[in-house]
């Protein structure tokens, strides 16, 4: 396998996430499978990124919390939900869906650091 060049992945190959909801606020956590992951996660997925990920939403801001002895990182975005669970005629209200949206997200990961992924080997 040549290890010079990147692979593209889905993050969800790299990480595992939990979504929860408070009003019209979504909190979104990703924590990698793998502490060599960890820092391929923590560089690329960005407060920036997560905005544009969810641009369509239109969060009025997201705000990156780092956890670095758990190797996670917590995501609040406001005005993500339609305004909530008793206003948002929205079928996900919760938002509950957002986590494995989020890691649809594609990451650049060095091929060397691919046997620490779920799924396949090969990509």
């Amino acid at each position: 396998m040549n290890t010079s060049h990147p692979l593209s992945l889905p993050l969800y190959r790299l990480a595992h996430g939990r979504t929860g909801d408070k009003g019209n606020r979504s909190n979104i956590s990703v924590i990698a499978y793998h502490p060599a992951l960890w820092p391929v996660i923590e560089a690329q997925v960005t407060a920036e990124r997560v905005a544009a990920h969810f641009a369509a939403r239109s969060p009025s801001k997201v705000a990156r919390h780092v956890l670095p002895r758990l190797q996670a990182l917590n995501f609040v975005l406001d005005d993500m939900l339609e305004g909530g669970v008793n206003s948002a005629l929205n079928l996900d209200s919760h938002g509950k869906a957002l986590a494995f949206d989020l890691l649809q997200m594609e990451i650049a990961l060095p091929a060397d650091l691919l046997v620490h992924c779920k799924g396949p080997q090969e990509s």
